[in-house]
C-alpha cells in the first residue's frame, strides 16, 4: 500500500487500512495516512479491468460538475505494483444514508431525497454521443434513439427469460406489452448519462444532525439513456412507507415537467424487473423467481396509456 500511495502523496505514511466492501466486482479499500487525508482504493480483478478504466471515464465526465463526486489520484492496469488493476480515488465526508435512514423522519427523508433528485438531475445534464451502456472509452454498442436502444434491451432479456427457464407465453405478452408502449421511448431525444445504481447504499450524508448530502459513489453501472430511466431504477425498491423517499426525489428532479411521465417510469420498471428476473436466475436464487415473475405477469396486461 505505501508503494502506491508514494506515488500520489510521497511524504505520507500508511497507518491503517480498512476494508470497506469485498466482493465480485471490486474490492474497495480505506488507506488512512499520518499526515494527509485517507483515500479509498478499489482493486479490480483481471476480468474486469474494464470496470476500472470505465469508472476513470465517468468520473471525468463529471470532473467539471457541481457534484460531491470522489476524484481520480492514480489509475493503473499494468500490474506493475500489484498483480491487479486499482484506482485510488479521493475520500469523500460522511456516512452511508442507509445506516442513517432508519432514524429520520418523513421531513428529513423527503429533503434529502430532494437533494439527491438534483443532484441526478446534474448528472443527467452530461450530454454524450450515443444511446447505450458504457464501458470502458464510452458507449460499446452505440444506437441511434432511445428506442432503439431500448428495444434491444428488452429483446437481448426476453431472449434471456425464455434460455434460464421463464414462461415463454409471457414472454411473448410482455413482448406484445412493450411493443404497445415502445413510442415512450421517442420522448427521449437527447441522451444523458445515467447513474444507474442510485440507492442509499451509493449515497453518503453527514453525520448528524438533518442529514445533508455529502457524496455519490459507485458509478460502474451508468448508461447513456433516458434520465427517466435513472428515476425507474431509484424508485424500484421502494415500498409505499417509502413515499416520502419518492415524492422528495421526483421533486429534486423535475420528472414531472415531462409528459407521460409515469407510464414512462413503469416501462422502465419492467425492464428493471426483467434484469433482476435473468440476474437471479443465473446466480441459482430460485426462491426469488415466483414474485418477480407475479410483477411481469402484471406488467404483461399494461398497455400504452390513453
Amino acid at each position: 500500500m505505501q508503494t502506491i500511495v508514494d506515488r500520489v502523496v510521497p511524504r505520507s505514511t500508511v497507518c491503517d487500512v480498512i476494508e470497506l466492501r469485498g466482493g465480485e466486482i471490486s474490492t474497495i479499500l480505506e488507506i488512512a495516512l499520518t499526515d494527509a487525508a485517507s483515500c479509498i482504493l478499489k482493486i479490480y480483478p483481471e476480468s474486469l479491468q474494464w470496470k476500472m478504466a470505465k469508472e476513470v471515464y465517468v468520473l471525468g465526465l463529471l470532473d467539471k460538475a457541481d457534484l460531491p463526486v470522489p476524484r481520480i489520484l492514480l489509475a493503473d492496469d499494468t500490474r506493475a505494483v500489484i498483480d491487479l488493476s486499482f484506482v485510488l480515488l479521493t475520500k469523500l465526508d460522511g456516512v452511508v444514508l442507509g445506516h442513517r435512514e432508519p432514524t429520520l423522519t418523513d421531513q428529513e427523508l423527503f429533503a434529502v431525497h430532494a437533494e439527491m433528485g438534483a443532484a441526478m438531475r446534474r448528472i443527467n445534464e452530461v450530454v454524450l454521443g450515443s444511446f447505450g451502456y458504457i464501458g470502458p472509452n464510452g458507449v460499446w454498442t452505440s444506437h441511434a434513439s432511445n428506442r432503439a436502444y431500448m428495444s434491444a434491451q428488452f429483446a437481448r432479456k426476453l431472449t434471456e427469460f425464455c434460455t434460464r427457464g421463464g414462461d415463454e407465453a409471457l414472454s411473448a405478452r410482455l413482448r406484445d406489452s412493450i411493443a404497445a408502449r415502445s413510442g415512450l421511448l421517442d420522448a427521449a431525444v437527447t441522451l444523458r448519462l445515467c447513474h444507474y445504481d442510485f440507492h442509499a447504499s451509493n449515497i453518503l450524508v453527514t453525520a448528524e444532525g438533518s442529514p445533508r448530502l455529502c457524496g455519490i459513489v459507485d458509478f460502474e453501472n451508468a448508461t447513456a439513456g433516458d434520465p427517466l430511466m435513472d428515476i425507474a431504477k431509484a424508485l424500484y425498491y421502494f415500498t409505499p412507507k417509502d413515499l416520502p423517499k419518492r415524492e422528495g426525489l421526483l421533486e429534486g428532479h423535475g420528472t414531472r415537467d415531462r409528459p407521460d411521465w409515469q407510464a414512462t417510469i413503469e416501462l422502465y420498471r419492467l425492464a428493471c424487473t426483467l434484469e433482476l428476473w435473468c440476474w437471479m436466475a443465473q446466480i441459482g436464487r430460485a426462491d426469488a423467481l415466483p414474485e418477480l415473475t407475479g410483477a411481469l405477469e402484471e406488467a404483461a396486461w399494461s398497455r400504452k396509456p390513453g
